[in-house]
């Protein structure tokens, strides 16, 4: 049995053999697209196992590689508060002011914090973190080095003691100890940057001070925050007295002093220095040249004398063969802001001379151009085509922060969209933004909510209100805290496109926002709700509303409320049917020496006239008796008429009406 089955298989392996040599010999008969193909993979099979295989280096991953890839498979959560919350749900803020509190509060503790470890280092010695993390390590504070060495010297530099360091160099030149000339540089761009004063120390008392005069310069035109030295430069201070103590003076001893200069407002006494610089006979570096190219613009009256001592700048450099980098154009760029028409004609020119010698450029670069070519005022079509050129040019691109106007590039930008209401440019800036890490870049809250702010309102003008609408649960309150401007806009926004009956759920994300408190705000709402009739479900939903406003309001002291919004309230309750709760607001006229209106008397009085409330309406008339109101006459009239009284309700009623004809002036001068 065993035999026969190998005879069996030896047979069908010799015929399968056969079977299989002349279907080659038929499909190389045929002309089928792919035998070429596969008469080629057997050579090119035989030449790839002769070739060495080559093992690929081994990739380096960083120590947060694993993280950075498990944070790229999670997106935004836009109904999440801001991540630096997420800590701690009670600081969770709802409203832009407590966005403000809570976020300054969390960064005071942090302060205080490292503060407390800075200066108790003994206390924190152990490292448990993996990977370390350095930040979280005590800083050294404290001086070590108390000796009168230029070691001590570095130290109290590194340690940004400006006063202490001072004091140490006066003691070495007494001591007769040359100090170098690498540490004499550090000792100078520490005074000159923080102007002969100690710096502020995180937590420290000085902190409030600091603030303070950061709120004072931020709301001046024309100029940032950063802009505007705060701390004025001294004449004859320790930077000019120890330069003046140097026996040889380089081109970084000067290159110092008049960054320092003008960073602090020394504009002239900087550029006077630049002359001693030349007079020695020295050329300058590309940070001296960016600092006078900067304050260029302070000692000249006139654009084109602006523009000339800018130019004048920028030919010595040449000269000098001290070549530009890119805070170099945008300085003058950024210059020519303050050169008014001469900015348009050389804004260009200067971009192109940037892109030539290869330089790319950064977001502060298309800032400052906009800036030149774009006015408030006179807006047109060709300021949109250069910004509509510049998003072409950057859609897609990652974008890194190279210069500190960088994070002023979005906000501009949807401003001019904004003012152009060009809506598609605005999705242009806004799809930008959602590239990569681009959201970085819009700077701190304070930009952040410009921006938004800006789109907001621009997608409130031009765009449908159920796109609106999905912008307005995508960004609040993860992104954006909106002012009050800002909900009138969508309230305006609803009522273009008659989405009226959404404003009761506005008002509940108005309350939440803290806006409960804005009387326009609030009486823009309730003037929208009764502006006109809706169905009897609106209606009520309304009424509902009214009533939750008036709540909230009156459990403030300070609400003054005004005529036309108790009279919108009372509109919509007598719409609801709600005659009893209208009654009680008609008493808030009274009680708050506010006069309702003839038309809503009127009203009211229909009501009554459908329930048949013969005694509100008696009420009603003698309640416009006492606001001494002309209509109140006919109001009885009215009620007389339509009403089945009382004797006692017509005789009273008949009394008030006598009683207001007779003191009717008009009446008075016909007899």
């Amino acid at each position: 049995m065993a035999a026969s089955g190998r005879h069996v298989g030896h047979y069908i392996q010799r015929n399968g053999r056969f079977l299989r040599v002349n279907l080659e010999g038929l499909w190389s008969n045929r002309s089928f697209g792919w035998t070429s193909a596969l008469q080629q993979q057997a050579p090119e099979v035989k030449k790839d196992a002769s070739e060495s295989i080559v093992i690929p280096r081994k990739k380096t991953w960083n120590k947060i590689a694993v993280l950075e890839a498990l944070a790229s498979t999670v997106d935004r959560d836009p109904t999440a508060y801001p991540y630096q919350f997420q800590d701690d749900p009670y600081l969770s803020p709802r409203t832009s002011s407590e966005f403000k509190l809570f976020s300054l509060s969390q960064e005071s503790g942090r302060s205080a914090a490292k503060f407390f470890v800075d200066s108790n280092p003994k206390f924190f010695t152990k490292d448990f973190a993996e990977p370390h993390i350095p930040c979280l390590m005590p800083e050294s504070v404290s001086l070590r080095l108390e000796e009168v060495s230029e070691e001590a010297l570095r130290e109290r530099i590194s340690l940004r003691k400006v006063t202490a360091a001072v004091d140490m160099y006066d003691q070495l030149l007494q001591a007769g100890t040359a100090v170098s000339m690498e540490t004499t540089h550090d000792l100078l761009d520490l005074i000159c940057l923080y102007c002969d004063r100690n710096p502020v120390q995180e937590g420290g008392p000085q902190a409030e001070e600091a603030e303070e005069a950061g709120e004072e310069t931020k709301g001046r035109r024309g100029r940032t925050r950063r802009d505007i030295p705060k701390t004025p430069w001294k004449e004859n201070n320790n930077a000019e007295r120890i330069f003046n103590l140097l026996p040889e003076r380089d081109s970084r001893c000067y290159s110092a002093l008049i960054r320092g200069m003008v960073k602090h407002g020394a504009y002239a006494k900087a550029f006077s220095l630049y002359t001693d610089l030349l007079n020695d006979r020295l050329t300058g570096d590309v940070h001296l040249f960016n600092a006078l190219i900067l304050a260029a613009p302070e000692l000249r009256e006139k654009y084109n004398e602006k523009w000339e001592l800018i130019s004048e700048l920028l030919n010595q450099m040449s000269q000098q063969k001290v070549h530009p980098d890119l805070l170099t154009f945008n300085s003058v760029l950024k210059a020519l802001r303050r050169c008014g028409y001469v900015a348009k004609t050389k804004a260009l020119s200067t971009l192109n001379e940037m892109k030539a010698v290869g330089i790319s450029p950064s977001l502060a670069t298309y800032d400052h151009i906009l800036a030149a070519f774009y006015k408030s005022a006179s807006s047109g079509p060709s300021n949109t085509e250069i910004l509509l050129e510049v998003l072409t040019e950057l859609e897609g691109t990652r974008l890194t922060c190279q210069d500190p106007d960088d994070v002023l590039f979005f906000s501009s930008a949807m401003r001019i969209c904004l003012d152009g209401k060009d809506l598609e440019l605005g999705y242009k800036v806004q799809n930008l933004l959602e590239v990569g890490d681009n959201w970085r870049l819009l700077g701190d809250s304070y930009q952040q909510s410009i921006y938004y702010g800006r789109f907001f309102n621009l997608l409130c003008m031009m765009e449908h209100i159920d796109v609106v609408l999905e912008w307005y649960r995508k960004i609040i309150p993860s992104r954006y805290y909106p002012n009050p401007q800002g909900m009138k806009d969508l309230l305006q926004a609803l009522d273009t496109d008659s989405r009226l009956d959404m404003l009761p759920t506005i008002w509940k994300d108005i309350k939440s926002l803290g806006h409960d408190n804005k009387p326009d705000l609030v009486e823009e709402l309730l003037a929208l709700m009764a502006r006109e009739e809706h169905s009897p479900e609106v209606q009520e939903s309304f009424a509902a509303c009214a009533l939750n406003v008036k709540s909230v309001c009156d459990g403030r002291l300070s609400t003054e409320w005004s005529a036309s919004a108790l009279s919108h309230i009372t509109t919509l309750l007598l719409r609801a049917n709600k005659t009893q709760e209208a009654w009680e607001v008609l008493l808030v006229f009274k009680a708050k020496n506010r006069v309702p209106s003839e038309e809503l008397l009127n009203s009211f009085l229909s009501a009554c006239h459908s329930r048949g409330d013969s005694q509100g309406a008696v009420e009603l008339v003698q309640l416009s008796a006492a606001f001494c109101l002309p209509a109140t006459s006919g109001l009885a009239s009215r009620a007389l008429a339509d009403f089945h009284l009382t004797e006692e309700q017509r005789a009273a009623l008949s009394e008030l009406e006598v009683a207001v004809e007779s003191s009717d002036p008009k009446n008075q001068q016909e007899n």
